[in-house]
């Protein structure tokens, strides 16, 4: 009883400081004179005034869900959704910066950039699906991700099951934040990448400027940390060790 008690503290706890973190980002980052964070906000009709005063919320229908793909990262939508805060509300979609060596080949080193939205077909299926279409089980395969958040449970599973049909292939995972790593099932998809073979890292301050360099449309601009930065990477290092162990 202990432990679902601390477990409800925490959601509740995450509730509050979502809210405050939605507030400071909104303040914080721009994109193209809009906020990064409106993609989180109403759009006109969402919201209706009624009679007397009172609002009326109307849903919203999403569109279409979609894989972007690409070779840089806008660095407005970098500094958002790979932000290592602990709460991250508004960031509904994952990046996944890739680098993909396939040995002795001539396509030398691979390199791009994924991007989804909304519910369904996720960024690392589609990375296996369209990046590695051409898998050759003859190639010894190295992937290195960058990705703005961890896998989730069913993704994990999939990349998981994966690595253990396919043993030419080593990856490695580096991700600005942990997923939902509360939750039991997400901790169980984590031990299981873990034990098929991949590595599981948290970006730390000097793999943040990495991906800015490598994949961000940054105008040869360097990238300032956030104040946080390293506290936040201690701060998921720590969880990602206790899951792992």
């Amino acid at each position: 009883m202990a432990d679902k008690s601390s477990v409800l503290m925490r959601k509740k706890e995450k509730k509050e400081k979502e809210a405050a973190e939605k507030t400071k980002d909104v303040k914080e980052v721009k994109n193209g004179g809009q906020t990064a964070a409106a993609e989180a906000a109403p759009t006109d009709g969402a919201a209706a005034n009624g009679q007397n005063g009172n609002s009326q919320v109307e849903p919203m229908e999403l569109p279409p869900f979609e894989i972007i793909a690409g070779d840089r990262i806008d660095p407005f939508a970098f500094k958002f959704q790979f932000k290592n805060v602990e709460y991250s509300s508004g960031r509904n979609k994952t990046f996944l910066c890739y680098l993909v060596d396939k040995g002795n080949t001539a396509d030398g080193l691979l390199r791009g950039c994924l991007e989804d939205e909304h519910t369904g077909f996720h960024a690392e299926e589609a990375f296996f699906t369209q990046c590695l279409s051409d898998y050759d089980p003859t190639l010894k395969y190295t992937i290195t991700w960058y990705v703005s958040s961890s896998p989730c449970c069913t993704c994990a599973g999939k990349i998981a099951e994966l690595l253990k049909a396919r043993k030419n292939i080593k990856m490695t995972i580096f991700a600005a934040r942990l997923f939902e790593w509360e939750e039991e099932e997400i901790r169980v998809g984590l031990k299981a990448l873990h034990t098929a073979g991949c590595k599981l890292r948290v970006m730390k301050p000097l793999d943040f400027s990495y991906t800015w360099d490598t994949f961000v449309e940054n105008d040869e601009q360097p990238l300032n940390l956030w104040d946080d930065c390293k506290e936040n990477y201690e701060y998921y290092h720590d969880k990602l060790a206790d899951i792992l162990q």
